[in-house]
C-alpha cells in the first residue's frame, strides 16, 4: 500500500507540477516503482500514469513511452490500457515522440507475434487478452503503413519504412531455416514456417499475401527514387538485401 500511495503522490506530481525538472524527477520514480512491483500491482496504476499523454511537455510523453514499452515486455497481459497510446502517439506533433512510438511499436510487435505462436504451442490456444492486444498491433500496423507512403518528417518515414521492412521479413518464409521448432525467449526472428500445421488466430496465407503486398510498396518506391531521400532508399534498398539472402 505503501508503494502505490508514494506510486500515486508521484504521478500526481508528473502530472500537476508546474517545474519540469521535477515532474520529470517524479516520473522517473514512478517508473522504478511500476517496473518493481508485481505486474498486476503496477496495473492498478495505469490509469493514472495514462493521463500523462496529455502531458505538454514532450520529454514527460517521451518517458511515458518509455515505460510503457519496458511495461508492455515485461508483462504484456496486464498492458492492453497502454498499447492504444502507441497509436495516439503516432500523431503527435513533435516528431521524436512518433519516431519513439514506431520503435517501442515495433518491439511489441514481434514480441506479442511470438507470444501468439508460443501460447498455441503450449496450450492449444491463444488467450483473449493476448488476441485483443494483437487488433491492437493491425491497427499500428496499417497506420505505420499510412506514415511510410504519405509526406511527413523524413526520420519518422525511415523508422516506418524499417518497420515495413521488419513486417515484410517476419512473414517471409526462410529457405535457410530447416528447423521449424522454437523456444520461448529465444532470439531469433520469428519465422511464419511456425505457423504452419494452423493458428487459431494467425492465418500464414493471409499473412504472407500481405507480405507480399507490403513488399510491393517497397517496390514501388524503388521505381521512383527521385521522390525519396538519399536515406529512405537505403533503407529500402537493405529490405531487399536481407530477403535476397533469405531466399538463398
Amino acid at each position: 500500500m505503501a508503494s502505490r500511495d508514494q506510486a500515486l503522490s508521484l504521478l500526481t506530481a508528473a502530472n500537476n507540477h508546474s517545474d519540469l525538472a521535477v515532474k520529470l524527477s517524479s516520473l522517473k520514480q514512478a517508473k522504478d516503482i511500476i517496473l518493481s512491483v508485481e505486474p498486476s500491482f503496477a496495473a492498478e496504476l495505469f490509469p493514472y500514469l495514462l493521463q500523462l499523454q496529455f502531458s505538454p511537455e514532450s520529454l514527460v510523453r517521451k518517458m511515458l513511452l518509455e515505460i510503457i514499452e519496458e511495461m508492455s515486455l515485461k508483462a504484456t497481459e496486464h498492458c492492453s490500457l497502454l498499447v492504444p497510446v502507441l497509436l495516439e502517439f503516432l500523431k503527435d506533433n513533435v516528431p521524436v515522440i512518433a519516431r519513439q512510438s514506431i520503435v517501442c511499436g515495433t518491439h511489441l510487435f514481434s514480441a506479442i507475434l511470438e507470444e501468439m505462436a508460443f501460447q498455441f504451442q503450449r496450450c492449444g490456444k491463444v488467450e483473449r487478452w493476448l488476441e485483443e492486444l494483437w487488433i491492437w498491433m493491425l491497427k499500428f500496423k496499417d497506420a505505420v503503413f499510412a506514415i511510410a507512403v504519405e509526406p511527413g518528417s523524413i526520420g519518422t518515414k525511415l523508422l516506418s519504412l524499417k518497420f515495413l521492412e521488419k513486417y515484410v521479413l517476419l512473414f517471409t518464409a526462410d529457405a535457410n531455416d530447416s528447423d521449424k521448432s522454437f523456444a520461448r525467449g529465444s532470439k531469433r526472428l520469428f519465422n511464419v514456417s511456425w505457423l504452419v500445421g494452423g493458428h487459431p488466430v494467425l492465418d500464414p496465407v493471409a499473412l504472407m499475401s500481405d507480405a507480399d503486398r507490403t513488399l510491393g510498396i517497397l517496390l514501388d518506391f524503388l521505381q521512383s527514387p527521385g521522390s525519396l531521400p538519399g536515406p529512405l532508399i537505403i533503407a529500402v534498398v537493405n529490405c531487399f538485401t536481407i530477403l535476397k539472402i533469405l531466399e538463398g
